[in-house]
């Protein structure tokens, strides 16, 4: 049950970059924003699979503690090079953040129906909550104007993954919440569209004219909801990818 070092090596490289974003140079400030927003995301991730794993321990799957996972440790992931380095990369190159890690649930373990939707839902809600967090930090703090805006864009990432995670495509969290009141034949279909359903979603809001404004409206109106300002987080985005 130890906190992984590495996990508060992602956690430091976060706040280091918090205390670069008060700094009063360009170059200290942004490379604070950038720190804030890729060691964010990477606790994000941490935080998103161990609420997955936390709330299955409680639902009896006690396996998930000799697995590590309640250690926040990224390495334990199913593939720590899917689970954290290419989410990572995506926000990069400016992307839709992807749901990140894995970590498998013994769901023949849990007590009920119930527990296996707590389990999926855990991990989305994981998100949405960090993103409440950032932006309520950002609305009742005074703080220098780059540090809210590195915030902000992590708090709009937050949102983002929550949108795309609840979405009831196999594959994704959204999915999970609904697959144990599925019919037999509902779930044996969803278990041969799981390894490429999520792919088909990115590509979907690529190419579907229309489909990634529709998508990016959503996200900015529950960011709006939970207080989120679309003017910092897209100052935190430019400042963030500021080799464009």
């Amino acid at each position: 049950m130890r906190v992984s070092p590495l996990f508060l090596a992602l956690l430091a490289v976060t706040v280091a970059g918090g205390f670069l974003a008060t700094l009063n140079s360009a170059f200290l400030y942004t490379t604070g924003v950038v720190l804030i927003v890729l060691g964010g995301w990477a606790t994000s991730l941490c935080l998103h699979e161990f609420g997955h794993a936390i709330t299955a321990f409680r639902g009896g799957d006690r396996s998930v503690r000799s697995k590590g996972y309640l250690t926040l440790d990224p390495r334990h992931y199913t593939d720590p090079v899917v689970s954290l380095l290419l989410p990572i990369l995506f926000v990069l190159i400016g992307g839709i953040p992807l749901p990140g890690g894995a970590v498998w649930i013994n769901h023949t373990a849990l007590r009920s129906k119930k527990d296996e939707a707590t389990v999926s839902l855990a991990g989305p809600l994981t998100n949405l909550l960090i993103g409440i967090g950032l932006t309520a930090s950002v609305a009742t703090v005074d703080m220098p104007p780059a540090l809210g805006a590195g915030l902000s864009y992590l708090a709009f990432l937050q949102v983002i993954a929550f949108v795309l995670n609840i979405l009831p495509v196999p594959g994704l969290d959204g999915y999970g919440a609904i697959e144990p009141w599925l019919s037999f034949r509902a779930r044996e279909l969803g278990e041969k569209a799981r390894p490429w359903a999520p792919l088909g979603i990115i590509l979907i809001l690529f190419v579907i004219p229309g489909a990634s404004y529709v998508f990016f409206n959503v996200a900015f109106g529950l960011f709006d909801a939970v207080g989120g300002t679309g003017r910092l987080a897209a100052i935190g985005e430019t400042t963030f990818r500021f080799w464009e």
